[in-house]
């Protein structure tokens, strides 16, 4: 009886590898249904996973090594490469050739690994120019693959939603040249946070486009989260691509329990959501310490409180899809 039993929790194991080790296999072109993300047989899929900090300041992580040991030992299914425009002497309008090179090494890493990658223009200021050009060529490069998202916008800080929207609809049009299927996402203004203004005036014209909401669990409180339920029934498809659970400044103490209560809240509406973020600053969002590698195989020791409680949020419910 121990021999079968032993056989039978193999077996089990190795379905459950073979299952997460082709998930975009398994999963597919992914759309959008109404307010739901969607996977090639129209069911539900929920998404979770990690985004990397800003790649002009950790550049370091920017590897398809790093990527395979977020799914193997966080249980990512997508990874969020954050392209830093302005901010450092390797960002983009500074150096953009060492930008795509970074940016592409996880595009690659989350190709080779089956996962998902969403490719973050990671800019608070509108860079219209610049980003219909680093979107028309990623988007050329890469559009047979299923395994892309593109993120037009992340965070909109003091633009307008005319302003955001005028924007983005130029961007989009750039990416649907060459992309007319995979997943774009569009920020709100507020960082994120005023979601009720696309609702009222979303864009038109395009299919399989979301909204993305940011959140820091002990900031934001169950306000954002009623504005953003209001949101999604009036249609608008919302989309976690940056979240944490201490306070906006991405420092202080962590609060388990808000950052629970967002989880739970997130599970319960299946929308998908990443976490900010992979990146070793003197601060409790970034999940690493000093001593972490560069290629992953990071150790308990080398994860911070944040890393510890996000692995095990990401095991928990990665593993239940």
């Amino acid at each position: 009886m121990k021999s079968k039993s032993k056989l039978f929790i193999i077996v089990l194991l190795l379905i459950f590898g073979i299952s997460n080790a082709q998930f975009v296999k398994q999963h597919g072109q992914l759309s959008v249904q109404g307010t739901q993300l969607t996977d090639k047989n129209n069911n539900p899929i929920v998404l979770r996973g990690m985004s990397f900090g800003w790649h002009s300041m950790w550049p370091r992580f920017y590897n398809e090594k790093a990527v395979s040991w977020l799914k193997k030992d966080f249980n990512c299914n997508v990874v969020r490469a954050a392209m830093g425009i302005e901010l450092g002497e390797k960002a983009y309008i500074k150096d953009s050739l060492f930008s795509k090179q970074k940016i592409e090494a996880v595009i690659k890493g989350a190709i080779k690994a089956d996962i998902y990658v969403i490719v973050d223009w990671h800019s608070h200021n509108v860079n219209l120019k610049e980003a219909k050009a680093f979107f028309a060529e990623v988007s050329k490069k890469y559009s047979k693959y299923p395994n892309i998202i593109y993120e037009v916008f992340n965070e909109p800080d003091y633009e307008t939603w005319p302003e955001v929207k005028a924007y983005a609809e130029e961007v989009i049009k750039v990416i649907r040249h060459n992309d007319p299927d995979n997943i774009i996402l569009v920020g709100s203004p507020h960082w994120d946070q005023d979601v009720n203004l696309p609702a009222s005036e979303p864009i038109k014209g395009f299919n399989n486009i979301m909204y993305t909401m940011h959140f820091y669990a002990a900031t934001h409180g169950k306000e954002l989260r009623d504005r953003t339920d209001e949101a999604i029934k009036s249609g608008l498809p919302i989309f976690i691509s940056e979240s944490a659970g201490m306070e906006a400044t991405g420092d202080g103490p962590l609060n388990i329990k808000a950052w629970e209560e967002y989880i739970d809240w997130m599970e319960s509406r299946k929308l998908s959501w990443v976490t900010w973020s992979v990146s070793d600053k003197d601060e409790t969002c970034s999940v690493l310490k000093k001593t972490a590698k560069s290629e992953g195989k990071w150790k308990d020791e080398d994860l911070k409180e944040s890393g510890i409680k996000v692995r095990e949020y990401l095991r928990r419910y990665n593993t239940k899809q």
